[in-house]
C-alpha cells in the first residue's frame, strides 16, 4: 500500500516489521528499524499501476522471527546457508551492479537454492529522470547500498510453510526455431539458429522480430524468459543472461497484455506475503492506471523467485 513518507516512519517507530520500495532519496531519510528496501518509482497498487517520487510501497510483514543480512560479490551465496530451514527470504539487488549480475549467473548454483525459499527483485529508477542510482537499504543497519544485495530472513512456524508462484503470460512460439548460444552472458553477438551461426542482430533484424516479446528458453520444462535489453554495435543485450546448453525460442505475440494477466490472476488467491512485477510488462503492456487484481508491490527492474527472472510476476504466500 502506497504511503506518505510520515505514514512510513510512524510505521517503522512502532517497530513493524516491513519492506519498503521507494526512491533512493526517501530510503536514505528513513529512519532505523525493522526494514528492508530498495528502490524504484513504479507501483501496482489497488487503484492500478502508478509512477511516484513521492510515495512509499509498504507492505507490513506479521513475523516473529527474523534477521538481515547485506551481501557483497564475495558472500553471495551465502544467502541459502543463512536462510531458515522453514521460512523465506526477501533479496533486494540493485540493477547493473556486481551482485545482479553474479546472483544471475550463478544463482542456480548455489548450494540448496532451490530447497529454500527465496523470493526478490531487482532494484531501479525512474527511466525519465537523471541522476538515480538503484539502491538495496537495510533500515535494521540505516545502510544504503548501491554494490550490495539486502535480504530479510524470516523463520516460520512448523505449521506454516510457502507457496512461490510467478504469472507468465508468455508461451514459446513453436513455430520459432530453436536458439542456442555458445557463450553466457547478458550480451551475445552470435548465435545458432537451427544449429547455423548467426549472427543474432542481424537474424532479429531480417526477420523483423519484436524484441518486446522476450526469448523463452526451456529448463527441464520450465519457461525461463529471457528479455532483451538493447541492441547496439551488432550485440544483442539482455536483462538477464543467456546460457549455454539451454533451447531458447522467440515468445508467442501477446495482442492484449492487461487481458492476458486479467485471465491468469482471476484464477488466483491473490492473499500474497510478497508480490513483485516487472518494468517491461508495465510499459510494453501500458499498465499505468491499469488494474492487475490482488498482488500490490513494486514494479521492478528484473524479479526473482530462486533464479533471477524477466517480465514475470512474482509472489509468495503462506499455507
Amino acid at each position: 500500500m502506497l504511503k506518505t513518507f510520515e505514514e512510513t516512519a510512524a510505521l517503522i517507530a512502532e517497530n513493524k516489521l516491513l519492506h519498503i520500495s521507494g526512491t533512493e532519496s526517501l530510503l536514505r531519510k528513513l529512519p532505523k528499524g525493522n526494514w528492508i528496501g530498495g528502490s524504484t518509482e513504479y507501483f501496482t497498487e489497488e487503484n492500478g499501476g502508478i509512477i511516484s517520487g513521492n510515495m512509499l510501497d509498504v507492505r507490513e510483514l506479521n513475523f516473529n522471527t527474523y534477521k538481515s543480512a547485506a551481501y557483497d560479490v564475495r558472500t553471495l551465496a551465502n544467502i541459502t546457508a543463512e536462510a531458515y530451514p522453514n521460512g523465506f527470504s526477501i533479496v533486494v539487488l540493485p540493477f547493473d551492479s556486481e551482485v545482479h549480475k553474479q546472483y544471475a549467473q550463478n544463482a542456480a548454483n548455489y548450494e540448496d537454492i532451490f530447497l529454500k525459499n527465496i523470493v526478490g527483485w531487482i532494484s531501479g529508477f525512474n527511466l525519465n529522470a537523471t541522476g538515480q542510482t538503484p539502491v538495496a537499504a537495510n533500515g535494521f543497519t540505516g545502510e544504503v547500498f548501491a554494490d550490495r544485495a539486502v535480504v530479510l530472513h524470516i523463520s516460520l512456524p512448523e505449521d506454516k510453510t510457502v507457496q512461490i508462484n510467478i504469472v507468465n503470460i508468455f508461451s514459446p512460439n513453436t513455430a520459432s526455431p530453436i536458439i542456442t548460444f555458445d557463450e553466457e552472458g547478458f550480451s551475445a553477438r552470435t548465435c545458432f539458429v537451427g544449429g547455423e551461426k548467426v549472427i543474432f542482430a542481424d537474424y532479429i533484424a531480417e526477420h523483423n522480430l519484436n524484441t518486446q516479446l522476450p526469448l523463452i528458453g526451456d529448463y527441464s520444462g520450465a519457461g525461463i524468459n529471457i528479455s532483451i535489453k538493447s541492441i547496439s554495435d551488432g550485440v544483442v543485450h539482455f536483462y538477464a543472461p543467456v546460457f549455454k546448453g539451454i533451447n531458447y525460442r522467440f515468445a508467442e505475440n501477446i495482442p492484449d497484455y492487461v487481458n492476458a494477466f486479467q485471465k491468469k490472476i482471476e484464477e488466483l488467491d491473490t492473499n500474497s506475503e510478497f508480490a513483485c512485477n516487472c518494468i517491461l510488462n508495465f510499459l510494453y503492456g501500458g499498465l499505468e492506471g491499469k488494474k492487475l487484481g490482488g498482488f500490490y508491490g513494486p514494479i521492478t527492474f528484473g524479479e526473482i523467485a530462486w533464479q533471477l527472472l524477466n517480465q514475470t510476476l512474482v509472489y509468495l504466500y503462506i499455507v
